[in-house]
């Protein structure tokens, strides 16, 4: 790969210069390659962000296209991204919508520790475009990201940019319309397990919770996080039931936390759907497997990974769609609550 830049922009010499570094150490970082010490890759990265610098091959592919290739970049570790039914629904809708185009969709499940050689390769021209479903405040290199190629979001980015395209849900309405599901049944004393509060859709089904409960004029019984894990939904059950008193309802927001709390409340003798009403998030599989079945909030996954998909197909085609979509959610009723 050549790595000599287009006309008017800065050298790979001029980096290695900034950096402090040999060119072939900023050569292996455009590359992904994880044989630079850490302290050099973080000189690197912030004299390419300083310098603006972009390898040939990037710039042909942003002008001509010729990769034919996206990323989806899943910024999780691999139990999270293996054990939760809404990726395996995402990818199945982006895969649907990529498999009928001219693209090939290359997956990166890129986690904090390989964030760096995930931007490297996909700042490097390898990709035309991203879809990055699932975002964090923390993944600050999903921003660099979306300096180089266009990008679409599944989900609200952390911090909206005037530019950014994504997909989403209404979290807000469902964490609301949940709560309010079990306001109408008569419960007052309704906790929630939340989820992480470094994800918009984690802040934003907890804020539905907290709008329809305060307009009922009521508390929340407790809030915890539950960190959109079965292990961790359990565990903030668990801490819920650690005062000795019991809830009438829970919300969890989503449907392997409630699978979470189903346990966490029989270890205690007490049964999900009969002594406490339990609403989910999602329905995924998870929900028709337990038993009651799971009362819960359905958002369309399948479908907003073919959205995803098309938004970015249409930003490499060279038109314009809408920056934002959002999809409504739906109440879906089982034995739970």
């Amino acid at each position: 790969m050549s790595l000599t830049p287009v006309r008017g922009a800065a050298t790979i010499e001029e980096v290695a210069a900034r950096a402090g570094v040999s060119r072939s150490t900023v050569s292996r970082v455009v590359n992904g390659s994880t044989a630079v010490s850490p302290s050099a890759l973080e000189a690197v990265q912030r004299a390419i962000d300083e310098l603006q610098y972009v390898p040939n091959r990037a710039a042909r592919s942003l002008a001509s296209r010729q990769t034919r290739a996206i990323a989806l970049v899943i910024p999780e570790d691999t139990d999270r991204f293996f054990g939760d039914p809404f990726f395996g629904s995402i990818v199945a809708g982006i895969s649907q919508v990529i498999g009928e185009s001219d693209y090939v969709m290359n997956m990166l499940i890129a986690s904090d520790d390989a964030s760096a050689k995930a931007l490297g390769y996909l700042r490097g021209g390898s990709v035309d475009g991203a879809i990055v479903a699932s975002h964090h405040t923390s993944d600050t290199f999903i921003d660099r990201l979306a300096d180089t190629v266009p990008v679409v979001y599944g989900g609200r980015p952390a911090r909206v940019r005037a530019t950014d395209h994504y997909v989403d849900v209404d979290n807000v309405q469902g964490g609301r319309d949940a709560t309010q599901y079990l306001i109408d049944r008569g419960h007052r004393r309704i906790a929630t397990v939340a989820g992480p509060a470094d994800m918009p859709a984690g802040i934003d089904r907890l804020q539905g919770f907290r709008d329809a409960l305060a307009a009922a004029g009521l508390e929340p019984f407790a809030v915890e996080d539950g960190g959109f894990t079965e292990a961790e939904g359990a565990s903030a059950m668990r801490r819920i039931l650690a005062s000795g008193d019991v809830p009438d309802a829970v919300f969890a927001a989503s449907d392997l936390m409630a699978r979470g709390a189903y346990t966490a409340l029989r270890e205690r003798g007490i049964e999900p759907g009969r002594d406490v009403a339990v609403m989910g998030f999602d329905d995924s599989s998870v929900a028709t497997s337990l038993v009651p079945a799971l009362t819960t909030i359905r958002q369309p996954s399948r479908d907003q990974g073919r959205q995803m998909a098309r938004m970015l197909l249409d930003l490499l085609a060279g038109r314009a769609p809408s920056t934002t979509a959002i999809l409504p959610t739906e109440i879906i009723e089982r034995g739970s609550a």
